[in-house]
């Protein structure tokens, strides 16, 4: 599922789609590709050990990683295949029985079990994203190196039972870290937002997630030193309802996001604005906010606002000429975004968003409430901006558009958004 449109990380030329190449993605997934191919290749001169148990958790994995799931922000998960690594990972005995498997084979069997759950997706002509496919593979290869090699220490007879399960708790939490960091730093650099705010972001976005399946995990493994294999099946079922209410969540998220384009298309059909306006703005604005450090949930709400903040304009007896709103009397821009404010307050649900478009039209210093909130001075840079360059790639005139609202800097335009948004028009078309 892709929540901006056309994911920032792919550009079209020539008539073919171009993948951009990231950096610190391509490296993760060389480092987790490489670990598997290792593993694999010791695990077969070595030979599998527990095949029994190796067979069911592959299974599980494989069927996992089939049934993984697209989350908002342009995140993929698979809750099932990855409670399953970790629950082999953590495996000490199955029913009566020691697991005596080694780090490199849990890494074998977590590798060919995404490897399998990935061939369906691929033969429907959905291919893997390596970067997420990666994290996956990786966090799994840390925490069985970090785990494995001391089993015997924490299988031999003792009281303090309790010691395995914080080791198990701590590598968990640790991974988690570890996971978050690096989405953090793939999230920075695919739309160049600053690191310590993809940070906080994908803390807010893993930790309900990544509570269910460090526990599934946890409680799988545990299980199997009692109920056999058959804890699989047992503890695999709450995680299951889980994925299920995530699922229902990211398609929420998506059909509001659907509905908000909807309507901000009523404005072109109408022929009160230009076609592509507001697409174009709401990209703008996206960018804008990404350059500005905005969190993830404020970003949500700017693009929801910049996509809708022409709707009053659908009030006007007279369209403006070409839905310019910047060329309208401060009056009239004022009529038009207290109008819009007013009709997606009636949705209910988007308060904040109407908030957003309401003082879109006010100066950046604000009047008797203050300055006006970040999204709505962006929207307001970003709409006078595409009201005055449209669909025109011509250089001198966009230079000579910013040019125009750095000297309403001290009037109308907040100055750091402008030159944010000259940041981003000097990069590359596909890198926002």
């Amino acid at each position: 599922m892709t929540i901006h449109g056309t994911p920032p990380a792919t550009r079209r030329e020539g008539g073919r789609t171009r993948h951009r190449v990231d950096p610190t993605r391509l490296l993760l997934i060389a480092v987790a590709a490489g670990g598997a191919a290792a593993s694999l290749l010791w695990t077969l001169v070595t030979g599998f050990t527990d095949a029994q148990a190796a067979l069911a958790f592959g299974v599980l994995v494989a069927l996992g990683e089939l049934a993984r799931i697209a989350l908002p922000g342009q995140r993929e998960a698979a809750p099932i295949a990855s409670a399953g690594a970790i629950g082999y990972t953590f495996l000490l005995t199955t029913g009566a029985d020691a697991a005596h498997h080694s780090a490199w084979q849990v890494i074998a069997v977590v590798a060919l079990g995404l490897a399998l759950g990935e061939l369906p997706h691929i033969a429907v002509g959905r291919p893997p994203r390596w970067g997420d496919l990666a994290r996956r593979l990786l966090i799994i290869e840390i925490i069985a190196l970090a785990f494995r090699p001391f089993t015997d220490l924490l299988t031999t007879p003792s009281p303090h039972w309790w010691l395995g399960l914080c080791v198990m708790a701590a590598l968990v939490m640790a991974a988690w870290l570890v996971d978050s960091s690096i989405a953090a730093a793939i999230r920075a650099e695919r739309l160049r937002t600053r690191i310590g705010v993809a940070f906080r972001d994908e803390l807010r976005a893993q930790i309900p997630i990544g509570m269910a399946i460090g526990a599934s995990g946890i409680l799988i493994a545990l299980a199997a030193s009692v109920m056999g294999l058959a804890a699989l099946l047992v503890f695999t079922a709450p995680l299951l309802v889980t994925q299920v209410a995530f699922r229902r969540f990211a398609e929420i998220r998506l059909t509001y996001l659907q509905t908000v384009r909807a309507l901000s298309r009523v404005t072109e059909v109408g022929g009160y604005v230009e076609t592509g306006h507001s697409r174009r703005v709401g990209r703008l604005a996206h960018a804008v906010g990404c350059e500005l450090g905005m969190r993830e949930s404020d970003l949500l709400e700017l693009e929801y606002a910049a996509l809708m903040h022409d709707i009053g304009q659908l009030s006007l007896r007279d369209p403006i000429p070409s839905g310019a709103t910047v060329l309208a009397p401060p009056s009239e821009q004022r009529r038009i975004a207290e109008l819009g404010s007013a009709v997606i307050r009636e949705t209910g649900v988007l308060d904040s968003v109407a908030e957003l478009v309401r003082r879109q039209c006010e100066p950046h210093a604000g009047g008797g409430d203050g300055p006006p909130p970040l999204g709505s001075r962006i929207i307001k840079v970003a709409n006078a901006f595409d009201d005055l360059v449209g669909e025109s790639k011509d250089r001198d005139r966009i230079e000579a558009v910013l040019q125009r609202l750095r000297m309403d800097t001290e009037s109308e335009y907040d100055a750091d958004v402008v030159e944010a948004l000259a940041r981003v028009l000097n990069r590359p078309a596909s890198h926002w």
